[in-house]
C-alpha cells in the first residue's frame, strides 16, 4: 500500500487557536489550551491520520515581538517549526486579529516558497461579511493557495481542512506508529497538563512567568504511575497564590490535573506537587528551558 507523510507548520499570533486546531485535527488532546496568550512554549508535534496519510502537525508558540530570554526562545521555536514544512498553515483570530503581531508575520511569510494556507478561526462567533473582507485583505499581502473558514472549538470546517491537508502530503513512509498522537513524552505531557490547570484556575492572578518541571515519573508495581512535579514561580508572593488558603488551590490544581492524566494515560495516577520560588528563572535557569523543550537563547 502506498503511504503519504508530511509536515504542516501551524503558526499565528498568540492565542489564535493553534493548539485547539491541532487537537481537533489529531482527534484528541495533544496540546494544552488556555485563554491566556502564549500558552504553547515549545514546538510540539501532533500526529493526525487520514486514510493512508500521516499528517505531522507542528504546533508552534505564537509569534510575537520578543522581549525576554524566554520570549526569544519561544519565537525561535516557532520559526523552527516552519523549517522543512510541506505546508505552512497561518491561523488567524478574526475577532482579536492582533495586527501588531500578525502584520510582521505576514511580511515574513510573503516570500517563503512553501505551500501556504490561510485559516480564519472562530467563525462560530464572527459575522460573515467581515470574515470575507479580512480574507481578501490578508490574501492581498500573502499569496495563500487556499483559505479555510473554521471553528477549532466546535469542529466546523475541520473535516474539509484535514482532507485537504492529507491531499498535499508527499508520498513516503509514516514517521510514527499509527497509535502515536504526539512526539511529547508522557513525562512532558504530564507537566503540560499541570501547567494548563495553573492557567485555568489562577487566570490573571499568576503571571505568565511560571513553569512546571518533572522531578520523577515512576511506574508502580500495581499498574499505577507516581508523578512528582515542581511548580516554579519567579517571586515569593506568587507561592501563596499557587498554594491558596490552607493549600486549597494547589490541591484543586493537582486533583484536576490528576483526573485528566488518568484519562489520557489510561491508568491510575498519583500526582504530588510542590512550589519552588526561583527568582528570574525565565532569564537564568538553562535547565528548565531544556526540560520544557526550548533552546537556550543568549
Amino acid at each position: 500500500m502506498t503511504t503519504n507523510c508530511g509536515l504542516v507548520a501551524v503558526i499565528g499570533a498568540p492565542n489564535a487557536g493553534k493548539s485547539t486546531l491541532v487537537n481537533a485535527l489529531v482527534g484528541q488532546k495533544v496540546a494544552i489550551t488556555s485563554a491566556k496568550a502564549q500558552t504553547t512554549r515549545a514546538r510540539l508535534l501532533g500526529i493526525a491520520l487520514q486514510g493512508d496519510t500521516q499528517i505531522i502537525l507542528a504546533d508552534t508558540p505564537g509569534i510575537f515581538a520578543p522581549k525576554r530570554r524566554l520570549d526569544r526562545a519561544m519565537v525561535a521555536a516557532a520559526w523552527e517549526g516552519t523549517q522543512e514544512a510541506d505546508t505552512i498553515l497561518l491561523i488567524v483570530d478574526p475577532i482579536k486579529q492582533r495586527r501588531h503581531e500578525l502584520n510582521p508575520l505576514l511580511e515574513s511569510l510573503k516570500d517563503r516558497p512553501e505551500h501556504k494556507i490561510l485559516v480564519l478561526n472562530k467563525v462560530d462567533a464572527s459575522a460573515k461579511e467581515p470574515l470575507l473582507e479580512l480574507a481578501q485583505d490578508l490574501t492581498a499581502i500573502v499569496d495563500f493557495a487556499e483559505t479555510y473558514f473554521i471553528s477549532a472549538l466546535t469542529g466546523d470546517g475541520i473535516p474539509e481542512l484535514k482532507d485537504h491537508l492529507a491531499s498535499l502530503m508527499p508520498e513516503g513512509p509514516w514517521h510514527y506508529p499509527d497509535d502515536q498522537v504526539s512526539d511529547a513524552s508522557e513525562r512532558l505531557l504530564a507537566c503540560e497538563i499541570t501547567r494548563e490547570q495553573l492557567y485555568r484556575q489562577l487566570h490573571e492572578e499568576l503571571p505568565y512567568d511560571s513553569a512546571v518541571r518533572a522531578e520523577s515519573y515512576t511506574q508502580r508495581k500495581d499498574g499505577s504511575v507516581e508523578i512528582r512535579q515542581q511548580i516554579v514561580v519567579a517571586r515569593s508572593s506568587q507561592k501563596g497564590i499557587v498554594l491558596g488558603k490552607g493549600g486549597s488551590r494547589i490541591k484543586a490544581i493537582g486533583e484536576a490535573a490528576r483526573l485528566e492524566l488518568a484519562e489520557l494515560l489510561g491508568q491510575k495516577v498519583h500526582l504530588f506537587l510542590h512550589v519552588k520560588v526561583e527568582e528570574g528563572w525565565d532569564e537564568a535557569a538553562r535547565d528548565i528551558y531544556e526540560e520544557i523543550g526550548l533552546e537556550w537563547q543568549r
